[in-house]
């Protein structure tokens, strides 16, 4: 039985593997055009088992493609004969691979030629390549090279100008082109590699972009398991994944992997909304190798945060630009990219959520006052008799804390004070969440100006959105588009809690029916200073 994958290359035969076959059949189409391809995208997005998959499509549809796929993942630190040396014998193993494979036997022109063969720089590189296509053609009839190079950005900075104009020499040889077609494959982009930038050696390439996974295509990737295995998921959960993943291929086969293996659900019953909301928790509280990467990242640059915040916090946005070195770093990483609208955006909900928890310190200080002493019946006063939240106290109790707390908000530790209303929201709902034994997660895809939280508990949803005081229209205007939202989501009732940082903030507390729904507001003021420094 085939398995979801998610370490390593994931393979056709052993794990539910995405077609991807508009991607594949376009790329393969611009290899047919004797294209010089990259594709630059951020680690574990499924760019080896693409290749793979287009390069077997490739071999399928005309044999006269002799593909040679290298990986450069090792070579960072060589110096520059070392990696020619090395680059050499893995070309040499890699051809006899593909006659292995085609069954074919080597003439003996090729084998005297393959085990002679030696090149230590860019020159003699490209003579390899020119004696080895003119060979190949005389042995066996009309063969178009195709060279992918994967990880690419491990080649050692000192010769990947000189590499990556031999490439470019080779290129323009139209009549005699010893490599047909070559793609490029790495996370850095090669104008973010370490080479003479005066001129650009590379200004052949043909951009391709990989996409994350389509919605069709995560139902596509959970019905192969269902054909198989015979277990089905009520379409909410298969929606429920692709929102909280935007399609990222880790993080949807991880998704597969704890719902179809790890939390044990009978095969003989639907994984529905409540297996879920497990498998979300465990996907946070774990650390997997993706969001190992993600936290890492983050945490390379203190100036990352604030940044980050303000992605998430501001609707009017921050504009995308790769010239700015924090937000090319971070695309580099995959932590945000540019919106249809040219404004940052978060990749995904799981990373906005993972991005907040990362921030926020581990102990405020006012875990204690979250809520008043005198409630007899601890957090239980929060329920109904059947199990349901009371969401209208939670968050009355959740404005009068910050009331009690005061001036003492601004000593939470390592937190600007900018964000330290969300941040506490968050912390708050989360300790409640936890304790009565419900889930919470981000429910728009990249937020920007606005955090969607939504609580799951006892078969119930419950929605309270957040942001930053950005005037009276934004406030309005907001209100008016959160009717659409709960609908969407098949709930009625939403909190919508606004934190206005300005000097005389105006407290409001009003609820509204739009559309049949009902929508409660709060405008939360948050002090800028402690009483001492206050003017008087």
């Amino acid at each position: 039985m085939r398995t979801f994958g998610t370490q390593g290359s994931v393979h056709i035969d052993r794990h539910y593997v995405v077609p991807r076959t508009e991607e594949v059949k376009h790329f393969v189409s611009r290899v047919k055009d004797g294209r010089y391809i990259v594709l630059f995208a951020p680690r574990q997005t499924g760019k080896t088992t693409f290749f793979r998959l287009a390069l077997a499509t490739l071999a399928a549809e005309d044999p006269t493609y002799f593909s040679i796929q290298l990986s450069f993942d090792i070579y960072k630190n060589f110096s520059p004969p070392d990696f020619y040396e090395l680059l050499c014998r893995r070309l040499r193993r890699q051809i006899k691979n593909v006659f292995q494979k085609r069954r074919h036997v080597l003439s003996e022109a090729l084998t005297q030629f393959l085990d002679n063969a030696e090149f230590s720089h860019h020159g003699s590189m490209m003579e390899f390549f020119e004696d080895f296509a003119s060979l190949l053609a005389i042995d066996y009839g009309e063969q178009r090279i195709v060279f992918i190079i994967d990880e690419f950005d491990g080649i050692p900075p000192a010769v990947v100008s000189d590499f990556l104009h031999t490439l470019r020499h080779i290129y323009h040889f139209e009549e005699e082109r010893c490599l047909y077609s070559v793609g490029i494959v790495g996370v850095k982009n090669i104008t973010q590699l370490n080479y003479d930038r005066s001129i650009s050696p590379f200004n052949i390439q043909d951009e391709f972009h990989l996409p994350n996974f389509t919605l069709e295509q995560v139902r596509d990737l959970f019905g192969q398991y269902t054909d198989e295995v015979g277990q089905s998921f009520v379409l909410e959960v298969i929606e429920a994944i692709h929102r909280q993943t935007a399609g990222q291929p880790f993080l949807v086969n991880r998704f597969g992997q704890i719902l179809t293996t790890e939390l044990d659900v009978p095969k003989t019953e639907r994984i529905k909304m409540v297996h879920f909301a497990q498998a979300y928790t465990q996907l946070l509280r774990e650390r997997n190798t993706n969001i190992d990467h993600l936290l890492t990242n983050i945490r390379k640059e203190r100036q990352f945060e604030s940044l980050l915040m303000r992605i998430i916090s501001y609707e009017r946005g921050i504009p995308f630009s790769l010239d700015n070195a924090l937000m090319n770093e971070l695309a580099i990483y995959g932590v945000i990219k540019a919106g249809t609208n040219g404004m940052c955006e978060i990749i995904n909900p799981i990373y906005q959520q993972c991005i907040m928890q990362t921030f926020q310190p581990l102990l405020n200080g006012l875990e204690d006052d979250y809520f008043p002493e005198n409630i007899s019946l601890g957090l239980s006063e929060y329920l109904t008799f059947d199990g349901q939240i009371e969401m209208k106290l939670l968050v009355e109790n959740f404005k009068d804390f910050i009331t009690r707390a005061g001036y003492k908000i601004l000593q939470v530790p390592e937190t600007p004070k900018e964000f330290v209303g969300q941040y506490l929201l968050s912390a708050y709902l989360d300790q409640f969440v936890r304790t009565v034994g419900g889930t919470m997660f981000l429910e728009v895809p990249t937020g920007r100006g606005r955090l969607d939280l939504l609580i799951f508990h006892n078969h119930q949803k419950y929605i309270v959105e957040t942001k930053i005081w950005e005037g009276a229209r934004r406030y309005a205007a907001e209100k008016q588009q959160l009717a659409a939202y709960l609908k969407s989501e098949d709930a009625t009732e939403e909190y919508y809690i606004v934190f206005d940082h300005r000097q005389n903030p105006e407290p409001i507390v009003e609820t509204e029916t739009v559309s049949g729904l009902t929508i409660r507001s709060y405008v939360i003021p948050v002090l800028q200073e402690a009483p001492s420094t206050l003017h008087i």
